[in-house]
């Protein structure tokens, strides 16, 4: 089992940062991708970053390209998403998502990120 629990949401004005953290407890030896993933009301929840516990080059969605940035500290079993530029088209509930080497799910209770224009 991996616990996850997330934090950094809330208010900002658009144009402004954020930065998003999940922080992973548990079996997290066996952690073999983290994700970022959001939902805005009556649409469904969409990719926004990933990355590979290992390394390698980060992916992004296409609407978030050149503004987001996921990272991860392994030491301390977190992973980051800074976002800059916020849009009000950004606002959303923001999960992340952590999967194993035996393709189990788990996913973080969300934290909602607000752009007012």
């Amino acid at each position: 089992q991996v616990q996850l629990v997330e934090s950094g949401g809330g208010l900002v004005q658009a144009g402004g940062s954020l930065r998003l953290s999940c922080a992973a407890s548990g079996r997290t030896f066996t952690t073999y991708y983290m994700g970022w993933f959001r939902q805005a009301p009556g649409k469904e929840r969409e990719f926004v970053a990933g990355m590979y516990w290992s390394g390698g080059m980060p992916s992004y969605a296409d609407s978030v390209k050149g503004r987001f940035t996921v990272s991860s500290d392994n030491a301390k079993d977190t992973v980051y998403l800074q976002m800059n530029s916020l849009k009000p088209e950004d606002t959303a509930v923001y999960y992340c998502k952590w999967v194993t080497y035996g393709a189990t799910a788990y996913w973080g209770q969300g934290t909602q990120v607000t752009v007012s224009s």
